[in-house]
């Protein structure tokens, strides 16, 4: 039986892999600093199998910074952690399908990387704005005795890292940007070929926040930088030659078509199309233009049904496109005009030589036509006042709870842009919990079963804030809280509504697995008959069974039961895709049952059989019972 991994892929060797498909003569052997061998690229000769494409010295279009290359290890560099459900914090656990996950985000992106590789269809995140006050992420978690002792760092309860991005940091710009950079690269991999990602953001990172997403989405793929107005009035800030009142929110696309944004439903008998006959609906368009300076063109002056343009104007059209069109019965006269039927795309007939003449009612973006009013520009999408009072106020009955939360309206507009009724979003840097909420109100309205994955950071509230003494330790408490009260509120403003405002609460841990499951082979067999288990003492059925569905790339919101059998527990996870039993010395007639019920996926601990015959007596049950299933051991 094959022993499970439980780390994270590297995905630096990934990338070996691939350059080995394309060129395998450029795989070699180097040397570790410990002298045993592992895979390499010779660079040299790989520069040669590019030839001309290989950009030589140090003139180079390119944005760098002070810590980029170990931003890029640490969104490769592989992880051996694990999430921990916590059905106790839980909302509807056994049927909700969203997520709420506490952690270090780039230690999630990683561990939701096989389970929701390439599901996401839309990504949204507010990420610290790198203010001055902002909390950053330290990646490395590593601080020494001494650094911790002159309290030259803040620790979450779990023991990660933070600390505050003055701008009197000589690497202000540097830090934000690896913090940025390394999580863009990691989530990346989870939108769908047509998925967006949203970003909100202010003036003083936009500008590295686009070179950032150029490189990591392409600059093909940058979709639009909305404006948002998120004041209504200026404001008075010390020392500020403006008082801005916009922030913006920068849209690129995994793979940029267009289909990446949502097309608007828009019915044919929509306004713009107020006439029908016998070909379909249509709108008349007047195809007279003004006839003087560079435009002047005596050959546009032909007649139309008789008629010439009116004084100083000229036919927009030419002439032998409009004695087809006139043939076709496709001019009107009105009120002495001569004006051009033009169809709806639903009429595959539809008639234009010119596309400017052409309004397409399906499209949601065509300009004058959109559902989106000034697309580029998000007036009327609440403002930082109003989601103060929504969530604060309405929601907590706590003033200042949340300072400059997200408006629910931005991101439910944002969500119809981006996703469709039956979607994946995510939301990184989750903060207040608007989009959940955004997600869950949305669907209300429309019908739409829309999912939602937060991540967010056990970040602790200070002591004299107002969240602090409300009794929230930390800005998750305050989110699940949230996504709590929005849930019944949302319910009980649509009595008829019965959809999902649950989610399912994950916490990032260590491994479950203690240190001799990854290497044994340093230890001496007198060494390992002190273990008695692989396995941490403080870890239960459930968490093994979410570190195997993370193994083997399970999403994490599926039904799963359990039931007892001959004295053991057995785990079902979404109706037989995975069975688990972990339990120790398994009797024959409950490995029968599992087999017998034909799972996809099996897993055992490596301990639970007696010995080694007993475990291939197990591997013989499975190929006569259920020879297609797949069998692990932790």
């Amino acid at each position: 039986m094959e022993k499970m991994n439980f780390e994270t892929d590297d995905l630096a060797t990934g990338n070996i892999d691939k350059i080995a498909v394309l060129f395998p003569n450029v795989i070699t052997e180097t040397k570790e600093k410990n002298g045993s061998l592992k895979r390499g690229i010779n660079f040299e000769l790989l520069k040669q199998m590019l030839a001309e494409d290989v950009v030589e010295g140090k003139e180079a279009y390119e944005f760098t910074w002070v810590g980029k290359k170990a931003a890029i290890r640490e969104a490769h560099k592989p992880i051996r952690k694990t999430l921990r459900p916590c059905p106790s914090e839980s909302v509807d656990w056994d049927t909700t399908q969203n997520l709420y996950i506490e952690g270090d985000n780039l230690e999630v992106l990683k561990l939701l990387q096989e389970s929701y590789l390439g599901k996401v269809k839309m990504i949204y995140i507010d990420p610290p704005y790198n203010t001055g006050n902002d909390f950053i992420y330290e990646d490395d978690f590593k601080m020494s005795a001494e650094e911790y002792a002159e309290g030259t760092g803040e620790f979450d309860d779990e023991g990660n890292r933070l600390f505050r991005n003055t701008d009197t940091n000589g690497r202000f710009h540097s830090d934000w940007c690896s913090m940025m950079y390394s999580r863009l690269l990691v989530a990346r991999k989870l939108l769908m070929d047509n998925g967006v990602v949203f970003i909100s953001i202010d003036d003083k990172e936009l500008a590295n926040l686009r070179k950032i997403c150029d490189e990591v989405f392409g600059t093909r793929n940058f979709v639009g930088c909305f404006l948002w107005k998120k004041k209504s009035t200026s404001t008075n800030v010390r020392n500020a030659l403006v008082s801005s009142q916009t922030d913006y929110q920068l849209c690129y696309a995994n793979f940029s078509s267009p289909m990446c944004l949502n097309r608007r439903e828009t019915s044919v008998e929509d306004r713009t199309y107020p006439y029908k006959d016998e070909r379909g609906y249509y709108q008349l368009k007047t195809i007279e233009k003004k006839n003087t300076g560079t435009y002047e063109r005596k050959t546009m002056q032909y007649p139309i049904l008789g008629t010439y343009p009116r004084d100083g104007k000229r036919w927009q059209i030419g002439e032998t496109t409009a004695k087809k069109y006139e043939r076709d019965g496709l001019f009107v006269i009105v009120d002495g005009v001569v004006k051009l039927k033009v169809y709806s795309h639903e009429d595959k007939t539809t008639y234009s030589a010119n596309p400017a003449l052409l309004t397409d009612a399906l499209v949601g973006f065509a300009p004058g036509e959109t559902e989106w009013t000034d697309l580029a520009y998000l007036f009327d999408c609440g403002s930082t006042d109003s989601a103060a009072t929504e969530t604060n106020v309405e929601l907590f009955e706590q003033e200042e709870l949340f300072s400059n939360p997200k408006p629910v309206k931005l991101i439910k507009h944002l969500l119809t842009m981006g996703a469709g009724k039956d979607d994946i979003v995510l939301d990184f840097f989750s903060g207040s919990a608007t989009t959940a909420h955004a997600a869950m109100m949305l669907n209300a309205e429309d019908g739409g079963t829309r999912r939602f994955i937060l991540v967010q950071l056990r970040e602790p509230c200070e002591e004299e804030s107002v969240a602090y003494k409300a009794g929230y330790d930390n800005i998750c408490e305050i989110g699940k809280e949230r996504i709590r009260r929005a849930g019944a509120k949302i319910k009980e403003e649509h009595p008829d509504w019965h959809g999902d405002t649950g989610f399912r609460v994950l916490k990032v841990d260590s491994t479950n697995m203690k240190n001799v499951y990854y290497s044994a082979d340093k230890y001496s067999q007198e060494d390992l008959s002190d273990f008695a288990t692989n396995i941490k003492e403080d870890r239960s059925d459930m968490d093994l069974l979410f570190q195997c569905l993370l193994e083997w790339g399970l999403p994490l919101s599926l039904p799963h039961s359990s039931e007892q059998v001959g004295g053991c527990t057995i785990h079902n996870y979404n109706n037989g895709d995975l069975i688990a039993c972990f339990e120790k010395d398994i009797p024959e007639d409950v490995i029968r049952t599992i087999a017998g019920k034909k799972p996809l996926r099996a897993v055992f601990r490596d301990n639970g059989f007696e010995d080694d015959s007993s475990k291939i007596n197990v591997e013989e049950i499975f190929k006569l019972l259920a020879p297609s299933t797949t069998i692990k051991v932790i």
